[in-house]
């Protein structure tokens, strides 16, 4: 199928109530992408991953009213419960009767945005856009042009959200495959700190597209912990942008668990564009079977004496396929850097794949920065060490593969997101366990 075939019952539909600049936005993007097509393994940042797949299948833009089918009981169960504000999307669709809305500091916005978009808003047309506008690629320009509905989190100056924000992202089956665009536009305002947690799930076995979009703007001295937990059903794809930019003084620290789909690519770009700002990139990834997991990242260094660290951890079992392509880019005013990025595989088969690629593009002097990557498989002689004491060989190496991603589960902040990742992960190994 090529793009025009895959783009045909994909095309944006005009409402005499949006505003100018949302029409003209969703016209631009959506004929980007006619003429610009998708990626091919000519683009280096998508030579490890075909989309050839995704435009195969017909997909259909999924409509409104599949969450009937749903109960709280179940989002719970698929998502978790962090015992704060959660908004419910079902197919990109806003699920009221899914979702709870209480107890945010007055002055903090967390809504659905579709009712938004029909009104003349200059401050969401500047986050709405960005994304597109800053660095256009295919996916980022499709959602720009077929994203009806997102949620919207806005935190004013020097407010504190002492309870986690849930956003949920539930793709459910259809007659068809269908294709969803998650939206989520976060502000937080100068010296304000919050907690943001996104989970994007689905029916197991379904065959979809989920193809996502976050943008974040922290002012100064803002602070948002942001976990994203990818655990879409393993025949589905799954593609994501996480623009980020960093005020003065700010800290955002990210968590990442990709754990389904068949082909998922999370992508992050940072931009610390204040003096002083601080960021932290985590990631876990855990491809098995024919599973084809691809994170890419860009930590841009625009101001003098920000810091950035990065620690990814890939386990890959299997036919798995695993990547990593990181860069930090240090520009010329951007005096005092501090900077360093690691990327650590495991092995745990003879077909199992790993690219991996951290970079650092350095156009300052007096800076310090860091980089490596190390791919390995388990210690033969810890796994005979478990064995010589009575531990099964399956057990063994499974007590050794989470022992090597418990770093990154002790990252997490939040206890029953953390419990409720380790469950989840913890599963996952269990399914890798593998004979010798």
């Amino acid at each position: 199928m090529n793009t025009t075939a895959f783009l045909a019952p994909l095309t944006p539909r005009t409402d005499a109530r949006h505003p100018a600049w949302l029409q003209a936005l969703r016209s631009a993007a959506f004929q980007w992408v006619a003429e610009q097509g998708f990626p091919t393994a000519k683009d280096e940042a998508w030579k490890h991953t075909r989309v050839a797949p995704i435009l195969k299948i017909p997909f259909q833009p999924a409509e409104p009213g599949a969450s009937q089918d749903l109960s709280a009981v179940n989002v719970e169960r698929l998502a978790g419960d962090y015992g704060g504000v959660r908004l419910v999307f079902v197919n990109g669709h806003y699920a009221a009767e899914l979702s709870v809305l209480e107890g945010l500091p007055p002055g903090t916005q967390v809504s659905p945005f579709a009712t938004l978009l029909n009104a003349e808003n200059g401050a969401l047309e500047s986050l709405f856009a960005h994304a597109f506008r800053s660095q256009p690629q295919a996916f980022t320009a499709l959602n720009a042009a077929l994203a009806e509905d997102g949620a919207l989190v806005q935190i004013p100056a020097h407010t504190t959200v002492e309870a986690p924000i849930h956003l949920v992202f539930f793709s459910a089956p259809g007659a068809t495959p269908r294709v969803t665009q998650p939206r989520v536009l976060v502000r937080v305002g100068a010296g304000s700190r919050a907690i943001l947690v996104e989970s994007h799930v689905g029916s197991a076995g379904e065959v979809y597209l989920s193809n996502a979009v976050s943008e974040v703007v922290l002012e100064a001295e803002a602070v948002l912990e942001h976990y994203t937990l990818q655990n879409e059903s393993t025949a589905a794809f799954h593609v994501a942008l996480l623009s980020v930019r960093q005020a003065q003084g700010s800290h955002f620290a990210s968590h990442s668990f990709a754990l389904g789909a068949a082909l998922a690519r999370q992508e992050v770009r940072v931009m610390l564009e204040g003096l002083g700002a601080e960021v932290a990139l985590n990631g876990l990834y855990l491809p098995r079977g024919q599973q084809h997991l691809d994170n890419q990242t860009t930590i841009e260094h625009l101001a003098p004496r920000c810091t950035s660290r990065e620690l990814y951890k890939g386990v890959i079992d299997d036919h798995g396929h695993g990547i990593f392509d990181g860069r930090i880019i240090v520009r010329p005013h951007a005096m005092k850097t501090d900077a360093s990025q690691t990327n650590k595989n495991l092995l745990l088969s003879t077909s199992a794949q790993v690219n991996t690629q951290p970079r650092l593009e350095i156009f300052a002097d007096d800076v310090k920065c860091a980089h490596g990557a190390a791919v390995g498989q388990l210690d033969e002689q810890a796994v005979f060490y478990l064995r010589s004491r009575g531990v099964p060989l399956a057990a063994a190496r499974s007590l050794l593969t989470f022992a090597f991603v418990s770093e990154m589960l002790e990252l997490i902040q939040l206890e029953p997101l953390r419990e409720h990742v380790e469950r989840r992960v913890a599963a996952q190994l269990r399914s890798l366990e593998v004979s010798a």
